[in-house]
């Protein structure tokens, strides 16, 4: 691969660990805002004034929507720079100037190690962020449907039920969360 190949996926990398760092901010909100409508559902099962508990849960849905749509345009990105960065790998590894394979200095070689370590690569962000949306949809859809499912006439047991499952996030898999914590470079 020439050296102004290399440079385009390097660019590339850097712009999918953008997104990468972005997308995640994002779950971190969704994150913190989950919390929120927890107290609510809380609020709501211990009938301290229901009325607002609901209202507070049905602005809950509103922004976690919201998010979830941001979350579907860094997957769009994502999407689009793995593309590209597919497409300039296999048009570099398919053209060597006059036929011959160019060999890359030692120097050369420890540099894209040493970019490898710091930054992942695009597919990898990809990956990732595809796996996370997909918990992070799944959960809100059980939360929807907790809350959709909430009426003055619910029994104590039956909310109590909701509350845990509201807490226990069974779709949400925090080793897979860590990891893409990791992934995002450190300044």
């Amino acid at each position: 691969m020439d050296n102004k190949g290399k440079k385009v996926l390097w660019e590339l990398e850097d712009k999918a660990s953008s997104i990468l760092s972005e997308f995640m901010l994002r779950v971190t909100k969704f994150e913190e805002l989950v919390s929120v409508g927890s107290k609510f559902l809380v609020g709501f099962h211990e009938a301290v004034e229901v009325r607002d508990c609901q209202r507070g849960l049905q602005d809950y849905l509103a922004e976690a929507k919201g998010l979830l749509n941001e979350l579907n345009c860094f997957i769009d990105d994502i999407v689009i720079v793995l593309r590209t960065s597919n497409e300039i790998a296999s048009d570099v590894s398919g053209h060597f100037g006059d036929g011959l394979v160019l060999q890359g200095t030692s120097l050369e070689k420890e540099a894209m190690e040493l970019r490898s370590i710091q930054k992942p690569e695009v597919s990898d962000c990809a990956s990732i962020m595809g796996t996370i949306c997909s918990m992070v949809k799944q959960d809100y859809t059980m939360q929807e449907k907790i809350i959709c499912s909430l009426s003055l006439k619910s029994s104590s047991a039956e909310l109590q039920s909701y509350c845990l499952m509201w807490s226990l996030r069974p779709f949400i898999n925090d080793d897979i969360m860590h990891h893409a914590w990791k992934l995002i470079p450190q300044l």
